[in-house]
């Protein structure tokens, strides 16, 4: 949850009659057409958003959804008609885990408009490509600071007493305060936003043993030696976009997407008296790497059980498709301005809180080898959707598959029609 003072903060859910009253709500609102799977649905981009500029900025729920859609897989252009189509699995949705609205078989989180229009706006049809969009979530220097002298001044806990050893970590805490948070690319107020830092904050949580770990994985608290861990040390873990390739067809009207797009990389810092950050490189902890790897190894079967992570490979597949319309010029093929989908005026999706601060997490463990405290952690989300898109991350068809998929996605297709299977 975002509060009104933009400070992000964990909530715990209901005993589940909350759950199950929306979960029937949800799924009556959908219509019985799409509650059927499909392996590949299709979703014309710019027919959607006439029919919703027609409807002066009303949406329907299967239209928020994206007519379920759980993953891209293709996109279509089609000059002659004026069409870019987006094309993936897609399921019937219903309420799942963490509150994510999912697919009701695969419970895989479903593509939501919001986002796919932040990343559309992240590069537009006339204006410059956004760098970066990604976030983060460090500590400030005065906090850094502060945790210095505190960690030089205050009593060491006795490793047997866990009121003591509490206590010390709510003095570490407290000394930090709250960590800023900074987003690129895209507002902070926006669904996207949210959803790459809650990622990021959970990852972390994980990271240092206050969330439970999804799948059997190895965290940084499994491996981290107490007696190498300096107490200026402070790690940083980052997701990025870790793309097998994309496929294009030679006339660069089909795109296919492969991999599953997301790895975890981490790096080590030390902390100076002055609150400063600076690289250690030359003192690697084997833990931060290790949970880093873990983590990418471990990715798809995450993303199956927690919806955040899902979400997030989604967005960072929307990344690269808007990146992908702007740089070969799709927009001037099919003729399309954007202008609803692209004015905060006319389609709003700033319509949260933004996000400024995070608590900060500490938690002090009792080894064998002496006590280890888990100091702050940094990092965040970095997405550069360009990347995938250089030479050598790309490939071309050699079976003409996406280009049998595209010739055939259009055929016998109503014009007022926005989706279909």
């Amino acid at each position: 949850m975002i509060q009104a003072d933009g400070v992000l903060k964990r909530i715990m859910q209901d005993d589940g009659s909350l759950d199950r009253a929306r979960q029937q709500a949800i799924f009556q609102s959908v219509p019985g057409e799409m509650q059927s799977p499909s392996l590949c649905r299709k979703v014309s981009l710019t027919r959607l958003e006439k029919l919703i500029a027609e409807n002066q900025g009303r949406t329907t729920a299967e239209m928020q959804n994206l007519a379920g859609l759980i993953r891209i897989e293709n996109v279509f252009i089609y000059p002659e008609t004026g069409d870019i189509v987006i094309a993936g699995p897609a399921e019937g949705w219903t309420l799942g885990r963490d509150n994510a609205i999912v697919g009701m078989r695969s419970q895989r989180p479903t593509l939501q408009l919001d986002d796919l229009v932040a990343a559309l706006r992240a590069f537009p049809p006339n204006g410059k490509a956004t760098q970066v969009i990604g976030c983060s979530i460090d500590p400030t220097d005065e906090g850094l600071r502060n945790m210095q002298t505190y960690l030089h001044k205050a009593r060491k806990p006795n490793l047997l007493d866990q009121r003591q050893l509490a206590f010390y970590a709510d003095g570490i805490r407290n000394s930090l305060g709250l960590q800023n948070v900074q987003i690129w690319g895209v507002s902070p107020k926006t669904h996207f936003a949210g959803t790459m830092v809650a990622a990021d904050y959970r990852m972390k949580l994980i990271g240092i043993g206050l969330e439970k770990t999804p799948v059997r994985m190895i965290t940084y608290i499994d491996k981290s030696n107490p007696l190498s861990v300096s107490s200026n040390a402070l790690v940083r873990w980052f997701f990025q976009p870790d793309y097998q390739c994309v496929v294009l067809t030679e006339d660069h009207l089909g795109m296919k997407i492969v991999g599953e797009s997301v790895q975890l990389v981490g790096e080590n810092e030390v902390v100076t008296s002055e609150g400063k950050r600076i690289a250690n490189a030359s003192h690697g902890n084997r833990a931060t790497k290790m949970y880093a790897r873990s983590f990418t190894d471990k990715y798809p079967q995450i993303a199956k059980k927690v919806p955040v992570y899902a979400s997030l490979r989604n967005l960072i597949d929307m990344s690269v498709v808007a990146a992908y319309l702007q740089k070969e010029k799709v927009y001037d093929k099919v003729h399309w301005t954007m202008d609803f989908f692209g004015s905060e005026e006319k389609f709003p999706i700033e319509l949260g809180n933004e996000i400024r601060q995070a608590d900060t997490a500490v938690q002090i463990l009792h080894h064998k080898q002496g006590q280890l405290v888990s100091f702050p952690t940094g990092g965040g989300v970095m997405i550069n959707p360009q990347t995938a898109l250089e030479k050598e991350n790309i490939q071309y068809e050699k079976k003409e598959e996406i280009s049998s998929l595209r010739s055939g996605a259009m055929k016998n297709i109503p014009a007022d029609r926005w989706w279909w299977d």
